[in-house]
């Protein structure tokens, strides 16, 4: 039997290859985690509900089927975490919202069943900014997430207790939402590996939305292998969701381990590497330079108005997301965080001709971002142009950004492909000087999912970072 720190270390794929040759025990991983929950998430504060009894249920329900072989594939028995605006079946789910604290949703989400049938055991809800309206993971009426590299950064959000729990090893995988950064900006914070499919991909039915044609569902792991593992399970039309798309499926991981030898990979400098933290300007050389010793061709491409797609972006978010709560305002106006409130309340702002127009420059982002992609098989960029400020902190010492708020410097990279609906990708690039994680994001066309896993796991490989030792509270080094 591995050592409770050994077992709860490995990657998913190697804990389900253990599961299915049955040398290691659903059941006592399970309770390793639970105790290692107890230990450590008092400090990162990553949970809000865990239901034991009904973990170790799962638990043993998968251990019995997998020991009379009846094996359902990788996730059998695997914990994986959801982000708490994900509906569960009588379990709570409470948008990491005062008004939601004790709600009991009467149906399971569909990426939710999908897990169920794959034999995944639903270890919790995660800690979320409060209705995933905003970037810093921050604001909950549980409470800020702590970046397990360092207590005192934030983890980056809105899917803040998603990525602290699988970065501090309390989970193998979780599942986030993203609409303007919100899987990879935590994935990059948190030092591990975030996917935001191609919109429609996976099914958002039962998950409560900020905005219906921003929001995607996407896991969150440790490495590229355990993502594209997880994303496969999740893929599929979904008559439930109407954005749902009717697509062939296919295996997301088929082209990871195989060559990246001329591949053409995009550097869209204009816009994605201005003002960057200069550790994470050298974050991104280093990553360049692996490819290049990978095979990989790189070259500069353009997406002519893209500042302009960042902008339209913001108008159909706020829009949106006021949309959505506008009768939860006033119904309830002193039931919110001041800064989600404050925020919500510009969606009053925006005129109806405006919202018309952010649709028609979509529409323009989506043939430059394709024109851009008929150069090259994929982009790659930051995935965020700062490292992780301090929880609670609202400026940035990078001059160009001083004068908004932090979220746009945070958003800057990962909202204009919520905005065109396009698959992207952060993986972990580095570690700057005080140990905080640097992202790197890949861009793909619509589908494209399993050439983003391809190019990741290379870059992966070829980056080889060392994994942390996960003392909780201290620095961690390369």
């Amino acid at each position: 039997m591995k050592g409770q720190e050994e077992m709860l270390t490995l990657s998913l794929a190697e804990v389900a290859a253990h599961f299915q040759q049955k040398k290691l025990s659903p059941v006592e991983v399970t309770k390793q985690l639970l105790l290692r929950i107890e230990e450590v998430d008092p400090e990162i504060n990553a949970f809000i509900t865990i239901d034991q009894e009904r973990v170790m249920s799962e638990a043993a329900e998968a251990e019995q089927e997998i020991q009379a072989g009846r094996y359902k594939g990788p996730l059998h028995g695997v914990a994986i975490g959801l982000k708490d605006l994900i509906y569960t079946k009588d379990m709570k789910t409470t948008m990491g919202s005062p008004l939601f604290a004790d709600y009991v949703p009467s149906i399971d989400a569909s990426v939710v069943e999908r897990l169920q049938e794959a034999g995944a055991i639903i270890i919790g809800k995660l800690n979320t900014h409060q209705f995933a309206y905003g970037p810093t993971g921050d604001r909950s009426h549980a409470g800020p997430v702590k970046n397990p590299y360092d207590l005192t950064k934030m983890t980056g959000g809105s899917s803040s207790g998603s990525a602290a729990a699988v970065s501090a090893c309390m989970c193998f995988g979780a599942l986030g939402t993203d609409t303007g950064g919100s899987i990879r900006v935590p994935a990059a914070f948190c030092g591990i590996v975030g996917m935001k499919p191609t919109f429609g991909r996976v099914s958002k039915h039962g998950v409560f939305p900020l905005s219906w044609t921003l929001d995607h569902v996407g896991p969150m792991t440790r490495t590229v292998t355990d993502n594209a593992l997880l994303l496969q399970v999740l893929t599929g039309y979904d008559r439930c969701d109407p954005y749902s798309l009717a697509v062939e499926e296919e295996n997301v991981s088929k082209k990871i381990g195989a060559s990246i030898k001329g591949i053409k990979v995009g550097l869209p400098s204009s816009f994605y590497y201005t003002d960057l933290h200069p550790e994470v300007r050298e974050s991104m050389e280093r990553s360049i330079a692996v490819l290049r010793e990978s095979g990989a061709v790189i070259e500069e491409v353009h997406v002519p108005h893209i500042e302009q797609f960042a902008e339209a972006h913001k108008v159909i978010l706020r829009s949106d997301a006021y949309a959505v709560h506008r009768e939860r305002l006033a119904a309830h106006p002193d039931e919110w965080d001041d800064e989600v409130k404050e925020r919500l309340l510009t969606g009053l702002e925006t005129k109806g001709f405006e919202y018309a127009e952010a649709l028609q420059i979509r529409q323009q982002a989506k043939e430059e971002f394709a024109a851009a992609l008929q150069q090259v098989d994929v982009l790659l960029t930051p995935t965020v142009p700062i490292l992780a400020p301090e929880i609670n902190g609202r400026h940035v010492d990078i001059e160009s950004y001083q004068k908004q708020h932090i979220r746009w410097s945070i958003m800057k990279l990962t909202a204009p492909t919520n905005f065109t609906g396009l698959p992207s990708l952060s993986l972990p690039s580095s570690r700057a000087d005080n140990g905080l994680p640097i992202g790197a994001q890949l861009i793909g066309r619509p589908l494209d999912e399993a050439l983003l896993y391809q190019i990741g796991y290379a870059l992966e490989q070829g980056l080889a970072l060392q994994p942390a030792k996960w003392q909780i509270g201290q620095k961690q080094s390369n």
